[in-house]
């Protein structure tokens, strides 16, 4: 029912935008709109954009149809590219990607083929409050305990500029929480995949996303939501420490608030705009070979062990 109200509302919130695109009533009368996600099938983004497409043609004039496509890879770098780059500006295509990507474009990050200051931006399904889960059979009970153990947990991540990343990188550097990251999975049903299978032991997850796409863990108490990281503490999970109770200097409580704060909205809905220059190569042949998580895990560019 959450999800339903969510997507209804942001349905109602984009039809002013695609009206206002589109003066012809009718534009969209059997017309087809293209939802395109930017990870893998049964995590957290695909649970959004489904639900949206479930009710979003009901809200538009001449009542589209709405698929939804898969297009992970690259922490979602592949699906903000196409939709940028490849997709044409006609309002039959929506791109749902991390918000974190426009900060890596500041930062210079490779790869990068749009300019994110150039996509058409319609909503956002849902504010992201950031917690650090870890499996139960690790033995991790408190925070404190665990920051001066040094016990070294494995989190499970999709690439630099998402919240499964950023944030245990940035607890490793501002309260030294012993964490190494295996980055490179499709989404965070592969990461709960991996979690269940004892590749990984630990995941940086919205709790949005994580009561939902990992209700099973949480309900057989195999996960555990041990830090949260926010400013404030969620309604429902009260009795979670904040990650930024632990920072010991002003620098590091202001890195932890400066991007908690930053990642709150951070998987926007966007459609392109025809601005894109040049027609380089497809981000899906430029991004290739095997990834960090590979190597990490010892695994060779097929898959083959390493070790």
């Amino acid at each position: 029912m959450e999800r339903q109200v969510i997507a209804a509302l942001l349905a109602l919130l984009l039809i002013a935008t695609v009206e206002q695109v589109f003066a012809q009533a009718n534009f969209y009368e059997g017309k087809t709109i293209r939802l395109i996600v930017g990870f893998s099938a049964g995590g957290g983004y695909d649970a959004y954009t489904r639900t949206i497409a479930r009710h979003f043609g009901k809200h538009i004039a001449g009542n589209p149809s709405c698929v939804v496509d898969n297009m992970p890879g690259a922490a979602s770098l592949i699906s903000a590219n196409y939709v940028y780059k490849a997709a044409k500006p006609d309002g039959l295509t929506i791109g749902h990607f991390i918000g974190g990507l426009f900060l890596q474009q500041l930062l210079g990050k490779p790869g990068i083929e749009f300019d994110s200051l150039k996509f058409g931006y319609l909503g956002v399904p849902a504010q992201d409050h950031f917690i650090i889960g870890v499996a139960k059979s690790i033995g991790v009970t408190d925070p404190e305990k665990w920051i001066t153990s040094k016990q070294t947990v494995k989190f499970g991540g999709v690439g630099g500029g998402s919240g499964t990343d950023d944030f245990p990188n940035l607890l490793k550097a501002t309260i030294g929480l012993p964490i190494q990251m295996v980055s490179g999975y499709k989404g965070t049903a592969d990461i709960r995949l991996a979690f269940n299978s004892g590749e990984i032991s630990g995941i940086s997850n919205s709790w949005e996303s994580t009561k939902s796409t990992w209700k099973k863990e949480l309900e057989a108490g195999d996960l555990i939501a041990a830090l949260q990281v926010s400013s404030k503490p969620h309604p429902e999970l009260q009795k979670v420490p904040l990650a930024i109770s632990f920072a010991k200097t002003d620098e590091a409580k202001k890195l932890i608030e400066t991007v908690a704060r930053s990642r709150r909205f951070g998987s926007p809905l966007c459609r392109s705009t025809g601005n894109a220059e040049g027609s380089g190569p497809n981000s899906t042949q430029r991004i290739h070979g095997y990834d960090e998580r590979s190597r990490v895990l010892g695994r060779g560019p097929k898959g083959e062990s390493r070790r």
